[in-house]
This record gives C-alpha cells, structure tokens and sequence, in this order.
C-alpha cells in the first residue's frame, strides 16, 4: 500500500474539507483515516491516504494539492509516509 499524509492548515471557511475530498475522490485515493479540528478560526486537518490506485505521479498529486489549497486559502502539503516517519522519529 502507497500511503501518504495530507496536511491542511488554515482559516477556516465553508468548503475546505468538501474540496479536498472531492479532489481525492477524483483521482481515485482512498482515505484511510482524517483528524480535523478547529482552534479559534484556524482550520487543521491531517489525513492518511491510500494512493494505490491514483494514476498521476506523486509530484503531480502534490503540486495540484497545493494549487486547490492556494484557491481556497489553506496550505496544503503532501508527504510520504515512510519519509513523514522518519522525520517525526523521537
């Protein structure tokens, strides 16, 4: 399995998670698992994907990931899970 955390972090505003999902949705990338919360205004998400059965390059899921984030006013970024644990290793 290809896994890959997505995080979004932003103002909050109608629609965040409905685009983003709809965007995985599209491109055929499962959720595995979704964490979001709201402090104050500020969004924060993180999520868990499946991305098996996506037919585009990472980089390219990535660049349109950060695209769709710069058009709904968040920061979206995309890692890969063997490189996103390695980094958060105590």
């Amino acid at each position: 399995m290809n896994r890959t955390i997505i995080t979004v972090v932003g103002k909050d505003t109608v629609g965040i998670i409905a685009r983003v999902c709809t965007y995985l949705a599209g491109n055929k990338i499962n959720i595995l698992d979704i964490s979001q919360t709201i402090v104050q205004e500020y969004f924060n998400m993180m999520m868990i994907v499946d991305t098996n059965r996506m037919e585009k390059h990472f980089g390219e899921m990535a660049d349109e990931l950060h695209r769709l984030g710069e058009e709904i006013g968040v920061d979206i970024k995309c890692q890969r899970e063997e490189i996103f644990d390695k980094m958060h290793r105590i």
